[in-house]
């Protein structure tokens, strides 16, 4: 007698991933479309031969979107999106590896491999001169107001100038790289009246002015010179002040009246026809 006897394969065995965990550092400027990790890496294997059906997820918040699979049965992980380390700086994905399609009825075996990717700040941003303001939260680029400064006419100063809003500085935006910043003149500055120390940023005179002016200031990294920012500063030359400058009177007198409402004028104590007035001279400027 002959019996035949046939073996069903059950599905008993989960797959599995060859690394269940994997690390990768990449830097912000890789581009859109670079594997990240290999479909080698990545695919799992099932002693029940099934195919594998696979699906990529983030476990932090605002980081879905960057990274994909190339396709529910090609495991292979590629950057998706841009990255913006000011936004994020690294991020947990799970590679989830089933038996069945995912809308399958029939019981599903799963295994689940995790890649933890850190990033790496690129340099990716010219310098910027402080302060300045950022346009609609968007840390890429940080506009800076003109640097302004007063010498007197016809005077030479040995001091490095007190400017406004403050002194010439600037910084690598990218802080993690935080390259050394070099300052140098390079438009305007007729008649090379003024010099900039290129470490520090102060400004200096070399000789007396005797008309406004202005020039460009440019603040470079030193290990990439093609990332450079300009500033504008601008000089005004005003007459030396030798006379601080005085009231005409040591005491003003003033009366009000109750129940006046704000912004009311205080009138002179005993003429309260005549609001009060305080005035003050200056010897560099009669005739003001």
């Amino acid at each position: 007698l002959q019996i035949l006897v046939t073996i069903l394969n059950e599905n008993d065995n989960s797959p599995v991933f060859p690394q269940p965990n994997i690390t990768r550092q990449i830097p912000e400027d890789t581009e859109v479309d670079i594997v990240i990790v290999a479909r080698e890496e990545v695919t799992a294997t099932d002693a029940d031969l099934d195919t594998i059906y696979y699906e990529l997820t983030t476990t932090v918040q605002s980081t879905d979107g960057y990274f994909a699979i190339r396709g529910v049965n090609n495991p292979e992980i590629y950057l998706q999106t841009a990255l913006d380390y000011d936004k994020f700086n690294s991020t947990t994905l799970l590679l989830y590896a089933r038996d069945r399609p995912v809308t399958s009825p029939e019981p599903t075996n799963t295994t689940t491999a995790t890649i933890t990717i850190t990033i790496k700040q690129s340099d990716t941003r010219a310098p910027w001169f402080l302060p300045c303001t950022q346009l609609h939260n968007d840390t890429s680029v940080c506009i800076s107001s003109p640097y302004s400064g007063r010498v007197n006419i016809s005077e030479m100063s040995t001091d490095p100038l007190l400017l406004e809003p403050g002194p010439i500085y600037a910084v690598d935006p990218d802080y993690t790289i935080s390259d050394r910043i070099v300052y140098r003149i390079v438009g305007g500055n007729t008649n090379k009246v003024f010099s900039v120390d290129a470490d520090t940023g102060n400004l200096t005179m070399n000789k007396i002015v005797t008309s406004p002016d202005s020039f460009l200031l440019q603040a470079t990294q030193v290990s990439n010179v093609r990332k450079y920012s300009v500033a504008i500063v601008e000089i005004k030359v005003i007459p030396k002040s030798n006379f601080p400058p005085y009231f005409e009177k040591g005491v003003y007198n003033g009366a009000v009246f109750v129940g006046l409402p704000q912004r009311s004028f205080v009138y002179q104590a005993g003429d309260p026809s005549t609001p009060l007035v305080i005035t003050a001279m200056d010897q560099d400027f009669p005739d003001v």
